[in-house]
């Protein structure tokens, strides 16, 4: 089973997250499948703080992959702040 998440790779007090594919069976942090973006949680402004790929999006979830709560609520995010 293949699921999509949040994988934290910045330094402490400074969060930063990759949006990655990632057997369900292994942890977070261990080796992922694919990176389809990114979220910056700290960054002011909402037009670079995230970055998708919508096409791999789909393409995973039409195979079978979950997706997280915290990445729907960032796909809802990020749909929201191309839309203005």
């Amino acid at each position: 089973m293949v699921k999509i998440c949040l994988k934290r790779v910045g330094n402490k007090n400074k969060p930063f997250f990759q949006i990655i594919v990632i057997d369900k069976r292994k942890s977070n942090n261990g080796k992922f499948i694919e990176n389809i973006g990114y979220f910056n949680p700290i960054k002011n402004c909402n037009c670079k703080n995230i970055n998708l790929s919508e096409e791999r999006i789909k393409y995973w979830k039409n195979l079978g992959a979950n997706i997280s709560y915290r990445i729907k609520k960032i796909i809802k995010l990020y749909k929201s702040n191309i839309n203005k």
